[in-house]
């Protein structure tokens, strides 16, 4: 029997994530190359989930999710953000936020549409642009001494007549860029003058660091009605595996993007959402608590990659540093990243995946440093130690 797959999904393979995590449990490295915690959130959101358990919350909840959920959500902009959002219109709960993005996708986009997408740029993304049969224009950040930054005239130079939607990730993986206020208010003018939806990728939005804002894209002036903005609890509150997402925005769009995730998830999680629901009250000085301690793992990282001669770029915000590949020897990151693997017992994800052309990347590698001090530590020593099998004069 002949089956045919979907023109549009024939060139995704399986995530890259997926292949460096079987490495990591095949060689025994030291995984730096996943996104997620070695320890566990606040512990009073963990009573909170053990108590929804046992206080009988393992049914389906309501498709857009728990009520008092909702309502924690949207009091936690207000708070933060001095943003307003109704919690019965204009809020909706997802199986995390790459659920958040697909149903979007698949909500607002119409076959032959155009999305502009920052690149480099998570790889989930240019799949969901696949499955809602729309393309994709990319506007690169490029590295620099301080960070990673685009060019406006390439953002304008994406957005066509075709352009159907702009989406941003801030803070941004996989380079750890927080978006500055001048590049938002750039994207913001874009949005509107062209009269274009944005989409927020915003999981990362209480982990920055040196003192940096995330400032939501939504806040800025004529941004709240064309924004669906989207969050998540995983990375916020170390609980990547709860997948407990949600997507804000005018009602309309909310609307749209519920009818889609009700026939990919209807609904997941109860238990997860109520303890989540008590994590936004409860638990953001927690949050606070765990901003410091990564800006704190980020700095040791660092510092050991450039005692050892590494290369880093500015990590402003994430889990996330980026390293040049080139300190070791190395031209192609995703040969490092091997090697890595193999012989210096380290996993890190070579950035060029996250490319539409990878020679854009190849010399890049992403290290994650949301693990343990001691485990950092042993990865320091061992990305300190590893010595490329040629001679110093060769790249590979």
């Amino acid at each position: 029997m002949t089956f045919q797959v979907r023109t549009a999904l024939r060139g995704i393979g399986t995530t890259i994530f997926s292949e460096m995590t079987a490495l990591a449990q095949r060689t025994g490295a030291v995984n730096l190359g996943q996104g997620f915690p070695d320890t566990d959130g606040p512990a009073g959101m963990l009573a909170a989930a053990q108590q929804a358990i046992a206080g009988g919350l393992n049914q389906y909840p309501p498709v857009d999710g728990l009520p008092m959920l909702k309502e924690a959500i949207v009091q936690a902009r207000q708070a933060r953000y001095g943003m307003a959002y109704d919690p019965a219109t204009e809020v909706v709960m997802t199986a995390g936020a790459t659920e958040a993005i697909a149903a979007t996708l698949l909500a607002l986009c119409e076959p032959g549409d155009e999305v502009v997408l920052f690149e480099p740029y998570y790889d989930s993304y240019l799949a969901n642009v696949a499955m809602a049969g729309a393309t994709h224009r990319a506007v690169p950040l490029r590295p620099t001494e301080d960070g990673f930054a685009f060019d406006p005239d390439d953002l304008r130079r994406a957005v066509s007549g075709r352009t159907r939607m702009i989406v941003l990730n801030s803070p941004h993986n996989p380079t750890g860029k927080v978006f500055t206020r001048a590049e938002l208010e750039l994207i913001a003018q874009v949005c509107v003058e062209r009269d274009l939806i944005a989409v927020t990728d915003e999981v990362y939005e209480y982990l920055t660091y040196d003192g940096l804002e995330h400032v939501p894209l939504a806040s800025l002036p004529g941004m709240r009605e064309r924004t669906v903005t989207i969050s998540s609890a995983g990375k916020t509150f170390s609980c990547t595996g709860w997948k407990i997402g949600w997507a804000l925005g005018p009602a309309e769009l909310v609307g749209a993007v519920r009818k889609a995730k009700q026939f990919m998830t209807f609904a997941s999680g109860t238990p997860f959402q109520a303890a989540v629901a008590h994590a936004l009250t409860h638990e953001l000085d927690w949050v606070a608590e765990l901003a410091k301690s990564l800006q704190e793992r980020r700095d040791l990282l660092q510092a050991g990659l450039t005692a050892a001669g590494v290369r880093t770029y500015p990590a402003q915000g994430t889990y996330f540093l980026q390293a040049d590949a080139a300190s070791w020897g190395y031209a192609d990151g995703a040969a490092l990243c091997r090697d890595l693997a193999e012989r210096g017992g380290v996993v890190a994800i070579p950035t060029q995946v996250f490319y539409d052309d990878p020679a854009s990347g190849q010399g890049l590698v992403r290290f994650a440093f949301c693990k343990r001090p001691e485990v950092l530590s042993s990865a320091v020593s061992r990305l300190a130690a590893f010595r490329p099998a040629f001679g110093s004069s060769e790249v590979k």
